[in-house]
């Protein structure tokens, strides 16, 4: 095998792919049914167009992304049918597959939304109703964009808000930071993806791979098939709540360096999917391997305030690296934010920063001319990215406010964490670590031999199949743990924390409900 990839996705007609002989064997789960009916489609048609399913990216055929795969589309049928009074087991769907805070009914930082209603409406900043620090704020960035959000930006972004994002991050880690390290994204997907395309380059007569955790988040493995770049898997541990054991980070490492070139690797804390938070002293094991291997760290650190459990704490990967000193401190490091998740909650929006750190400063040049392609990210996201970094202060007008909210929707979120954790571990055959951080749980769950084999006879991935009858029968959309990857022969499943307390509530019971119905029907 000339390459390994690892193809991981929620849905129908699955085929083992392997990352190596003794390495992942994760189904690619999509929906065969859809897609023999889109290729007949497309042989029918394929003569009339220039661009066609065969001369198309092979790339881009192979990649998944299971977050938004074939059961959040049922998801999104099924809603519709409600909608025109289609009689079902339930009157709602709850979308607990994605991390969208606002569309779980979280209300909005009103000095967020306060702020980029005066810069998009700058009339505003004259009413009485507006605070009288938003005014100033909004005033100071309308002149750093040169007098209007529809104006471009510099492609790094605003160099205002980009030196308030170091006065963020001075303020978080205690080291110093430079404005020209720091570049404002479409979200911290679109850094990373940015960042990622430096990589393709062959080393040495192979291909480059890049390190991820597994379970991961699909936008990296999708991302690395779009680029045809080497996904090198490592697994985390489920048995000491999936922490980083730096013997299988070795063995991930070496085992594939046969195939690929491994140059970099992705570390997300707090986790998504599985809502651990790393120590300290795990993050000091991770920064010495990369060190020992030369490898670049991308640090996913959009859940950095995200942080519920007791003795958890936030721990940068700057701030460790710097701690421990040299050769550490000279490590290459790009190290990720978003106005998507924290409190803020703020998906749509699109907005999100990069620090990069000791990146050679040819291979810099030529970075900063790559994103300069696009132009610049949405000034409203970069905005938003300033109300965050940049939040007020005791003595401000909206501080009292701000600072009420912000601790009310964290609270919220810990308590959700709890609920869910507490109620997956008093269901037969389930058990979840703790939720440590972000906004998931990932819980394990063991499957009847029946329930495995009617999966096989529908041609599903058997969390699959699990997650297609909870679908149909209470409403409840959740990602399957193939989705994410998981060592073989262990079932998972993703769901959000996201869903207010009250149906978090009711979720947990029709999922309590469906289970016992499910484990009574194929024990």
């Amino acid at each position: 095998m000339s390459r390994m990839r690892l193809f991981i996705n929620g849905g129908f007609g699955s085929r083992l792919r392997r990352f190596s002989s003794a390495s992942f064997s994760l189904e690619k789960t999509a929906d065969t049914q859809h897609s023999i009916q889109t290729r007949t489609l497309s042989t029918n048609m394929d003569r009339n167009y220039s661009l066609n399913f065969d001369n198309l990216n092979p790339n881009v055929k192979i990649m998944e992304y299971a977050v938004r795969g074939p059961i959040v589309i049922r998801a999104n049928e099924l809603k519709k049918e409600l909608e025109m009074g289609a009689k079902k087991p339930f009157n709602e769907v709850i979308t607990a597959n994605i991390g969208d805070c606002h569309a779980m009914e979280q209300t909005p930082i009103t000095y967020i939304r306060q702020l980029l209603s005066a810069v998009l409406n700058p009339r505003l900043i004259d009413d009485p109703s507006t605070p009288r620090d938003v005014k100033a704020k909004a005033k100071e960035l309308l002149k750093a964009c040169r007098g209007s959000v529809g104006c471009y930006t510099d492609s790094s972004g605003i160099e205002l808000i980009r030196r308030h994002v170091v006065q963020y991050i001075e303020k978080r880690d205690g080291y110093p930071s430079r404005w020209e390290n720091i570049l404002l994204c479409g979200g911290a997907s679109d850094g990373i993806k940015n960042l990622l395309k430096l990589f393709i380059c062959p080393v040495d007569g192979k291909p480059p791979g890049i390190m991820i955790p597994i379970p991961q988040y699909p936008l990296y493995s999708a991302t690395l098939a779009e680029l045809g770049i080497t996904q090198v898997g490592y697994y985390l541990n489920e048995e000491t709540n999936w922490g980083l054991d730096v013997e299988e980070l070795e063995r991930a490492y070496e085992e594939q360096s046969k195939v690929c070139a491994p140059r970099a690797i992705v570390v997300i804390n707090p986790g998504n999917p599985t809502g651990q938070v790393l120590t300290k002293e795990n993050i000091q094991e991770i920064i010495k391997f990369s060190q020992r291997h030369n490898l670049f760290i991308f640090a996913d650190e959009v859940y950095q305030h995200n942080v519920y459990a007791e003795g958890s704490q936030f721990h940068s990967f700057k701030k460790v690296l710097m701690e421990m000193g040299e050769p550490y401190s000279s490590m290459e490091l790009a190290s990720f934010m978003s106005c998507s998740k924290g409190y803020m909650g703020e998906c749509g929006l699109r907005g999100g920063y990069v620090e990069v750190i000791n990146m050679n400063p040819e291979v810099k040049t030529h970075y900063l001319k790559s994103v300069s392609a696009m132009l610049c990210s949405t000034v409203i996201g970069q905005i938003c990215m300033d109300a965050i970094v940049n939040p007020p202060v005791e003595g401000d007008a909206s501080y009292e406010l701000y600072m009420k909210e912000r601790t009310a929707v964290l609270d919220s979120l810990k308590l959700r964490a709890k609920m869910v954790v507490d109620a997956f571990n008093s269901f037969e055959g389930f058990s979840c670590n703790p939720v440590q951080g972000a906004m998931y749980a990932f819980p394990k769950i063991s499957l009847p031999q029946k329930a495995i084999e009617a999966a096989a006879a529908r041609n599903q991935h058997p969390d699959v199949f699990y997650a297609f009858e909870l679908l149909e029968n209470t409403g409840v959309c959740i990602v399957p743990g193939s989705g994410f990857g998981q060592k073989p022969g262990t079932f998972h499943f993703r769901t959000t924390i996201l869903p207010q307390p009250e149906k978090l509530k009711g979720m947990l019971e029709k999922f309590r409900t469906f289970h016992l119905k499910f484990v009574d029907k194929y024990k």
